[in-house]
């Protein structure tokens, strides 16, 4: 690890809040025998350009996990730990309480278990190579595209979402989505804030890392639960290696 007043160093910030009404308690919880934000600090610290790795959370046995793992903590106040609160405004709290220099970011979420393997290395050569405010990773939609979606109404009428004439999976436009795998980005681009533009930290120049459908799990219920233990499980039985 490089020293945090060095700008040209590189800091990974992982970002779980305590509560969660969707899926309660989904960042403390254990996956593959270990806390949950442990994989995200793991795969941190595997990238060859990290140099320094921060965990911001509200959480005391999230905080508890990743002090474990020596990595320095940041304890969020409520206001920027509440279901309105912003990630951007927590990972500039995070940077700003820990003094650090870096002018590259890396967000990563606590609750994302499975990456790729090179997926946090790329997404900061893609930032560096194209000189972008921000890189982020997409996945695509598949066979959920939206302009197959529908609206259900009264009486259980069906009206489409996208009025279209595709038929053919194969002539549908790609659309992708963000799959909460990486956002890389400049500390310029971070600190920038537009109350009328949530996503003004993502800076103007916004490029894309496209994965592979289902390489990033995005823990959000009980069955993402599952499949994160299945490839941990297929990971070292079969691939020798979390």
């Amino acid at each position: 690890m490089t020293q945090t007043d060095d700008v040209n160093s590189i800091t990974a910030v992982i970002v779980g809040r305590r509560g969660s009404k969707g899926f309660p308690n989904k960042n403390s919880r254990v996956l593959g025998g270990r806390p949950m934000v442990v994989h995200s600090i793991e795969q941190a610290r595997q990238a060859a350009c990290i140099d320094h790795v921060i965990v911001s959370t509200d959480g005391e046995e999230i905080a508890a996990a990743a002090r474990a793992e020596g990595v320095e903590v940041i304890m969020r106040p409520p206001s920027l730990a509440s279901d309105e609160a912003s990630v951007d405004s927590a990972v500039r709290h995070a940077i700003e309480s820990s003094g650090v220099a870096s002018r590259r970011v890396v967000i990563l979420y606590a609750n994302v278990p499975i990456r790729p393997r090179d997926l946090i290395d790329d997404a900061v050569q893609h930032l560096e190579k194209t000189g972008a405010d921000s890189v982020q990773s997409y996945e695509s939609v598949g066979k959920h595209h939206p302009w197959w979606m529908v609206r259900v109404g009264e009486n259980d009428s069906i009206s489409a979402w996208h009025q279209n004439d595709v038929y053919r999976r194969q002539d549908l436009p790609p659309a992708y989505f963000p799959d909460g795998g990486v956002i890389a980005l400049t500390r310029e681009s971070l600190f920038t804030v537009e109350p009328d533009a949530p996503h003004a930290f993502l800076g103007r120049d916004r490029r894309a890392i496209v994965n592979a459908i289902g390489s990033v799990i995005d823990i959000d219920d009980e069955i993402d639960m599952l499949v994160a233990e299945a490839i941990i499980k297929r990971r070292e039985t079969v691939e020798g290696g979390p």
